[in-house]
């Protein structure tokens, strides 16, 4: 990487910690999985006979994120960062990867999901699966310009084990 692009790689991160630091508004989470996408689709008015592999559910489901995204009324006054789907990392909105759309276009920061869903509940908790190539998927969130990551578990109870 060359030293000029480092830096406005620097200056970026310095400015998407500005906001996430002091900014007032929402995190808008656009991270849906496979696991609830053909419900999503069909209460967006999209029949699951509409479509006939994965691959066309998750195209499906861009072209809906992206409809959000590039609304008008989808801005940094109220909407300090987004939560993305790997898959939608790695897609564009107007010829640009959507993190780089969201920021450049939006001012908008975002985040990358990397949690692989949450294992069956014990002791009142139900912790975040294995997560096996975070290395790997925060590199490439890196190259993408995404700031940072997020990750989850839910605590239904207190208890001590």
């Amino acid at each position: 990487m060359t030293k000029t692009i480092y830096m406005e790689v620097i200056q970026m991160n310095e400015k998407m910690y500005e906001i996430m630091r002091d900014g007032r508004g929402f995190i808008a989470a656009l991270d849906q999985s496979g696991g609830s996408s053909a419900k999503t689709l069909k209460n967006y008015g999209i029949d699951e006979s509409e479509y006939s592999s994965e691959e066309e559910m998750f195209n499906l489901i861009h072209e809906m994120r992206k409809r959000v995204m590039t609304s008008k009324v989808f801005t940094n006054e109220h909407i300090l960062g987004t939560i993305l789907f790997e898959k939608t990392m790695m897609s564009e909105v107007n010829g640009k990867f959507t993190a780089d759309y969201l920021w450049d276009e939006k001012g908008i920061v975002s985040f990358l999901k990397v949690d692989k869903g949450l294992a069956e509940e014990k002791n009142g908790v139900k912790l975040m699966k294995e997560i096996p190539n975070l290395n790997e998927e925060i590199e490439e969130a890196s190259k993408k310009h995404v700031f940072g990551t997020k990750m989850r578990s839910v605590i239904y109870e207190a208890n001590e084990e």
